[in-house]
């Protein structure tokens, strides 16, 4: 599963609502703060590129399913050609992550029937395909400041910053 920015921030906002017991001040706070300060610097990388990454995903998949549709359409069922049927929705990251997994799984069984048939050609398309859109979704650690507190306020504001 790939959690969703609102339940990595939901989990921050839990993690952090429940004061620390005493017991657990210092080192082991510190590690729980910086953690929830990398969790909101990766959910804000999503933010700001989730709705178009879903978007681009969404039409180049079915793009590729209605490319393939007349040579495969039969061996499937139907599922290439009403892809283009699946709607995104009001673009919700919600209702685009509903279209993306229904288009992904008709993704997954055209590269199967792909497979099955020995189309190389095919195959090697649908691989570009997920090599671009692993691409596109992936997000970048932001530095952690070496050698210091990384609970104090301006090292939680260059860990932010990266986002």
């Amino acid at each position: 599963m790939t959690p969703t920015a609102p339940e990595l921030l939901h989990g921050c906002v839990s993690a952090l609502a429940t004061p620390p017991a005493p017991e657990e001040l210092g080192t082991f706070f510190a590690g729980k703060v910086a953690l929830a300060v990398l969790v909101n610097a990766l959910a804000a990388q999503e933010c700001a590129t989730g709705a178009s990454v879903r978007v681009w995903e969404n039409r180049a998949i079915r793009e590729l399913l209605a490319g393939a549709d007349s040579r495969y359409d039969g061996r499937l069922s139907g599922a290439l050609a009403t892809s283009k049927e699946i709607s995104d929705g009001d673009y919700s990251l919600a209702n685009l992550d509903a279209a993306n997994a229904e288009l992904r799984r008709r993704l997954i069984a055209l590269h199967a029937a792909a497979e099955d048939h020995g189309d190389a050609l095919l195959d090697r398309r649908i691989l570009a395909l997920y090599r671009e859109m692993a691409e596109r979704r992936m997000l970048s650690l932001p530095q952690a400041p070496t050698g210091s507190d990384p609970t104090s306020s301006s090292d939680a504001a260059s860990l932010n910053s990266c986002a």
